[in-house]
């Protein structure tokens, strides 16, 4: 390694450990993500921090997704590389940061995890508590039961329902309406917030200070019926991925998830599901000629 460069890294280095208050834990993490831009450089044939460009900085990265790093690895390793270049352009080691204008690899999103059944039964059923109990329980009725977005939710009108033939109209993303079922569960929820609310116009759940209830109170009423059972990190939006992964596992197309979700292309919808390596091993099993046991054939 050139004494140049090594030097420069080792004082990086002593700088997160002592004057930055990193752990060493840290500092180790750091020490290998450098050795591996280094030692590409090296085989570039660069030797001294000032000859190193973007091309150096991108051809590290094609690297290192070519050797089979994920995408979140990667991204981290180009985080290292980006405080040493800072540490080097800081001290006149370098007049620009090479790394300044590359763009890491786009992370994937992660999709919220689905809970199992019996543990949103748990939250519709023991969830809602307080002076707001039936509001709360016809709220969580219908994130989960329609799959509804928040501001799905949050913008249906007492118009929008159809009580006894169980159907939603919903507004979702571009003002495009869709029609969503309701369960008997919601719909009992909902009838009883009706009685209580005395409303039969306007909107479905309105607000303490304004016309609409509050994306944010959502939230709330989600994230305190998880808690009251025992359950942390649950948001509308885990309901909404729960209700697509029970309808899958229950056998519904993935058609018929794109209209009840209201996803404009299908492949949207196949990224937002996963499906569970038991539940694909039964489908196999069941629908391939050649998939089934012995016992079953």
């Amino acid at each position: 390694m050139s004494e140049n460069i090594s030097t420069l890294v080792d004082a990086f280095l002593e700088h997160l450990k002592y004057a930055g208050g990193r752990t060493d834990n840290t500092v180790i993490n750091y020490a290998v993500d450098l050795s591996q831009f280094v030692d590409y450089l090296l085989g570039e044939g660069i030797e001294d921090v000032r000859g190193i460009d973007q091309s150096h900085v991108r051809g590290f990265l094609r690297e290192l997704l070519a050797y089979g790093y994920s995408k979140s690895s990667a991204l981290r390793k180009m985080s290292s590389l980006r405080s040493w270049m800072k540490f080097l352009l800081q001290g006149g080691y370098i007049t620009s940061d090479p790394s300044k204008n590359v763009r890491g690899p786009k992370e994937p999103k992660r999709l919220p995890r689905a809970l199992a059944y019996e543990d949103v039964k748990s939250i519709l059923e023991k969830g809602p508590s307080g002076k707001n109990k039936v509001r709360d329980r016809a709220i969580l009725e219908l994130l989960y039961g329609g799959g509804l977005r928040v501001a799905e939710l949050v913008a249906l009108d007492w118009e929008d329902v159809d009580m006894e033939e169980r159907w939603l109209r919903v507004k979702g993303k571009g003002e495009k309406e869709r029609l969503v079922p309701m369960g008997r569960f919601a719909q009992g929820a909902l009838a009883e917030w009706q009685r209580l609310s005395g409303k039969n116009s306007g909107p479905l759940f309105p607000g303490e200070d304004c016309e609409r209830i509050a994306v944010r109170t959502v939230h709330r009423v989600v994230a305190r019926a998880a808690r009251r059972v025992g359950l942390v990190g649950v948001s509308p939006h885990v309901l909404r991925h729960s209700f697509a992964t029970h309808m899958l596992e229950g056998g519904a197309s993935l058609r018929v998830l794109q209209e009840l979700l209201g996803h404009q292309s299908l492949v949207t919808t196949q990224r937002y599901l996963k499906i569970s390596y038991d539940q694909l091993k039964k489908s196999y099993a069941n629908a391939h000629p050649r998939g089934r046991d012995e016992g079953n054939v």
